[in-house]
Order: structure tokens, then C-alpha cells, then sequence
């Protein structure tokens, strides 16, 4: 059942700048820029640090796959300075909104998923998504605590797979 509007989480506005809990410095901001830079973040991904199938293996595929992306979807990005150190992205699927997560595998675990997930959905309330759902592997015990922190609640169990939903 869809929460009325005034029960629905709120997020912040975008950008937004804040210490992870390494003492780094990052910002997260709406992303409309070149593939380059997501390419580089997503080629410090190796095979543990993948999931579903992503990021793709190959630089080609990661930016067939990119390319997809900005095209199509609401890109948002953490920085360290120059360096991006993270992205997500809400893609439309009909009426829903598929939301993909990733933060570089050095950068884990010190809060910049959370900035970047409630920066993201903050830019999404703004331009006015409504209904987000994801996928995520049940052995993903981080990611899950992530997408419940931002108050996703599980909606179905599949094999491998938890699919969660939040109305923003």
C-alpha cells in the first residue's frame, strides 16, 4: 500500500558535502557528465567486489553499459576531490524506478553509501519519482542494511535475491 505523501521519508537536496568516517572529504552531486570518470572508479572493482553481474568486467562493457546509463537515467556521484568514489543511478522502468548503487571498494564502509543513496533519492523527490525498487543479493548483508536504513522494506524473496521498494 503507497504511504500518503506526508508519511514518505524526506532527503536531502543535492549537493551536499560531508566527512565519511575516514575523515575524507566527499561530496556528493548530480552527475550529467562524460563516461571517463565512471569508467576509472568502476576499474578498481575486481571480482569480489561485483554483484548481479556488475559493474561489467571490461572496460567496453562497463562503457556500453555507462553509456545506457547517463543516457536513460538520474545520475548522481560521490567525489574525493577529483576522484570519483562512487555512483548511482535511477534508471525508469514504467512507473517504478530501478535504483543501482556503487561505491569504490577502498571507499566501503565509511557512510558514503549513505550519503550518495540519500542524495540520489533526494534528486529523485525533486524531480518528482514517486515509486523506486531494487534488487539485491541476500548474501549482501551491507547493502540491505543500506536500503533499509533509506527505508526500502523487502516486498519479495526470490531464490538469491531480495526485491525491495520505497515510495519517496
Amino acid at each position: 500500500m503507497t504511504p500518503p505523501p506526508d508519511q514518505r521519508p524526506r532527503f536531502p537536496r543535492l549537493p551536499t558535502t560531508a566527512e565519511d568516517d575516514e575523515g575524507r572529504t566527499v561530496t556528493v552531486e548530480s552527475y550529467d557528465g562524460g563516461v571517463e570518470p565512471l569508467v576509472e572508479m568502476y576499474g578498481h572493482f575486481d571480482a569480489e567486489s561485483r554483484s548481479q553481474g556488475l559493474p561489467p568486467r571490461t572496460d567496453s562493457r562497463t562503457r556500453e553499459w555507462l553509456e545506457d546509463l547517463l543516457e536513460k537515467g538520474q545520475n548522481t556521484v560521490a567525489r574525493h576531490g577529483e576522484d570519483v568514489v562512487g555512483h548511482a543511478v535511477l534508471v525508469p522502468s514504467g512507473e517504478l524506478y530501478e535504483l543501482a548503487i556503487f561505491v569504490r571498494p577502498e571507499y566501503q564502509a565509511a557512510g558514503i553509501g549513505t550519503q550518495l543513496i540519500r542524495g540520489l533519492l533526494g534528486e529523485g523527490q525533486e524531480r518528482g519519482v514517486e515509486h523506486v525498487w531494487l534488487t539485491v543479493s541476500r548474501s549482501n548483508r551491507i547493502a540491505m542494511n543500506l536500503y533499509r536504513s533509506a527505508g526500502f522494506e523487502t516486498t519479495a524473496s526470490g531464490r538469491g535475491e531480495h526485491e525491495m521498494e520505497l515510495y519517496l
